[in-house]
């Protein structure tokens, strides 16, 4: 968390942090804020469900920018995620770890293979041609409310482009750097935890398309 925030571009005059305390047991809450972090709580335990915390914060920003406190990706790129959207070239920013060899080599085998795999099924299913699900991503705050996200867990990333495919948005990929975390992973770092997001990802591609298509045709 220290080397997250510490590496953000501050200096940046629109950028808002804030941190979603989802149930650490550390000082990661009371550092942040020390930092010059907003900290907000989650007590629901998921991924889905601290991005949907921190959403709730957003007030009359134009953009959104999400990042992990792992430390693997790089946060002092967050202005290359950001430029697409400044220009008004995109709606939806990812920042793929599969577009620089080195990015990729620090990938566990395992989620190479698991991207190659679902980033197929997004462009086949849903028209939206990627190359992964990194966590580093950036939309516009518009765009990131027509999406109407609900997953509180692992799916949360594949859910948020199986809609930005059906709903047409303007979605860009651009390379971002990436390196090993800091610590274990609690998903790919386990064979039960990869397995759990390997189902979740996959379950929301297979069983919720049809839910997806009519959730958005309704509108």
């Amino acid at each position: 968390m220290p080397k997250v925030l510490g590496d953000l571009p501050w200096g940046d005059e629109c950028l808002r942090v804030v941190v979603v305390d989802n149930g650490s047991s550390d000082r990661s809450a009371e550092v942040a804020r020390e930092l010059g972090a907003e900290v907000v709580t989650e007590a629901e335990r998921g991924y889905g469900a601290a991005c949907l915390r921190g959403m709730r914060e957003i007030g009359d920003e134009d953009y959104v920018v999400f990042l992990d406190a792992d430390y693997s990706d790089y946060p002092e790129d967050v202005c290359d995620l950001l430029a697409p959207l400044r220009k008004g070239e995109a709606d939806f920013v990812l920042g793929s770890r599969m577009l620089r060899a080195e990015a990729r080599a620090a990938l566990l085998p395992q989620a190479r293979i698991g991207n190659r795999l679902a980033s197929f099924l997004l462009g086949r299913w849903y028209g939206l041609r990627c190359t992964d699900l990194g966590p580093f991503r950036a939309l516009t705050v518009s765009a990131l409310r027509g999406l109407s996200m609900e997953d509180r867990g692992f799916g949360w990333t594949v859910e948020m482009q199986a809609k930005a495919g059906l709903q047409g948005l303007r979605f860009v990929e651009i390379p971002v750097r990436y390196r090993a975390r800091v610590g274990k992973s609690k998903i790919t770092g386990t064979l039960r935890g990869t397995l759990g997001a390997s189902w979740k990802i996959l379950s929301t591609l297979f069983l919720q398309k049809r839910r997806l298509r009519r959730s958005l045709q309704s509108r």
